[in-house]
């Protein structure tokens, strides 16, 4: 599925394909709710060699210098990449060169109509602060840290995953 996304102010326009386009996994950690503006946030997977960017000069990006779990990035490599529009702030994309072969656009940056997803996975929940409620009910999955798989899997566990 090719997915349109923007920034807020339309200084930054992206399009990037994926064939793990349900938004279904929300992830409660520090970072993401920080960089997100939110109690958690929405990233999909997209094909890193498929993004074209207009408004490449207007996008800044953060790197943290540890992880979720303290670990300094001392060789220069690890850790996402944060891109955000410098104009107006909105989170589009997170890249880290570990898993160079994607791109996890954050959803609410998506401005293609995403399927909804059958279920979700509430995950880093240890780090999520008291004042967020998380949803309760059979089709929603909770994780202290991270759960077993990932998105491809997500995907390809329920048929969703949309081969060549």
């Amino acid at each position: 599925m090719k997915l349109e996304g923007s920034c807020h102010c339309g200084a930054v326009r992206f399009t990037v394909n994926s064939r793990t386009p349900y938004p279904f996994n929300h992830c409660y950690c520090s970072k993401c709710r920080k960089t997100g503006g939110g109690g958690f946030a929405i990233n999909i997977m997209g094909e890193y060699a498929t993004l074209e960017v207009t408004g490449a000069d207007n996008i800044s990006v953060y790197r943290s210098a540890n992880n979720h779990r303290g670990a300094y990035d001392s060789d220069g490599l690890g850790f996402s990449r944060r891109h955000f529009c410098k104009t107006c702030g909105t989170p589009l994309w997170i890249y880290n060169p570990n898993y160079a072969a994607f791109v996890y656009p954050c959803a609410t940056a998506i401005d293609t109509e995403l399927p909804r997803p059958p279920d979700t996975v509430h995950h880093m929940l240890g780090y999520k602060p008291g004042w967020v409620p998380v949803p309760e009910g059979p089709e929603r999955r909770h994780y202290t840290y991270y759960p077993e798989g990932g998105i491809e899997q997500w995907h390809r566990d329920r048929g969703l995953y949309e081969e060549d």
